[in-house]
């Protein structure tokens, strides 16, 4: 594998493309979006409602002049806010880069600073060394690929509590940072796909076998606490998201080619009793 790998959106997924071969393989969290979620249709629903009463004489003012416009406003509250909880995560994530690669950090954004306090007490209370950051999971064993936030060496004591002098012993750990407001169990699925994906790729599109992984974690960080928590990334989870590997390739290729064309049809129009007697 040489050369950039590169990233497309196809069908509202993300695929990876290896320049050499154009092999594709799809993204780990478009894989896991195979995962049914049905809580998400009350809370965009919710989202509209508050939206429609917290805004009631703004919605009224823009449905005045333009109906279908405030409809869409209401409606498109979700969006809105996923949009904006995006780019505050994709800073964090950044800034969290920055600082493992011991980056100096200057002033940033208000929304930001409790983030940056937050992954300071992290890094002091775990003591973390950063082994790779913001690279690419691959595996052509299974079809997938992905970037990971971090692979992390953490020294931890005979009950798996963190040792920041070091004293304890090293172990290997897939991390997510999450900014989102709970953690959610598919971040198991996310991060064992990436411990058990054949090799790491490198953002010069050279690569190295991936290394014998300990455990996981995630580190859940909001602008009032964090909390670094360990996730099963075992052969059962693991088991979870291949089968969401092959109903993604249901859903974009197989369910395309299982119905045919007709092979008898009908060749004129069937009239109703109503239509004949309205003639």
């Amino acid at each position: 594998m040489a050369g950039q790998i590169r990233t497309i959106m196809r069908g509202g997924s993300r695929w990876y493309v290896d320049p050499e071969t154009a092999v594709k393989y799809p993204g780990v969290t478009s894989i896991i979006s195979m995962l049914p979620k049905p809580f998400l249709t009350h809370w965009a629903a919710r989202m509209a409602a508050e939206t429609a009463v917290n805004s009631l004489s703004a919605v009224a003012t823009i449905a005045e002049r333009d109906p279908e416009g405030a409809i869409d406003y209401v409606r498109h509250s979700h969006l809105r806010y996923t949009k904006i909880r995006a780019r505050i995560g994709s800073d964090a994530h950044d800034l969290f880069e920055r600082m493992l690669r011991l980056e100096e950090i200057g002033r940033v954004h208000p929304d930001l600073e409790p983030y940056r306090l937050g992954f300071a007490e992290f890094l002091t209370a775990v003591r973390p060394e950063p082994v790779h950051l913001e690279d690419i999971a691959w595996s052509d064993t299974h079809g997938y690929a992905g970037s990971f936030d971090a692979l992390l060496r953490v020294w931890l004591d005979e009950d798996g509590k963190p040792t920041p002098d070091r004293s304890g012993t090293p172990h290997l750990l897939m991390v997510d940072w999450k900014t989102s407001k709970s953690t959610y169990p598919d971040v198991a699925l996310q991060l064992a796909a990436y411990a058990r994906a054949d090799r790491i790729v490198f953002p010069d599109g050279t690569s190295e076998p991936m290394p014998e992984i300990d455990g996981a974690a995630v580190l859940h960080i909001t602008p009032e606490q964090w909390a670094f928590k360990p996730v099963r990334i075992d052969e059962e989870v693991f088991g979870v998201f291949l089968t969401l590997r092959r109903v993604f390739e249901w859903d974009r290729t197989i369910s395309k080619t299982v119905i045919g064309r007709a092979i008898a049809k009908s060749v004129r129009r069937l009239v109703t009793g109503t239509e004949r007697r309205a003639g």
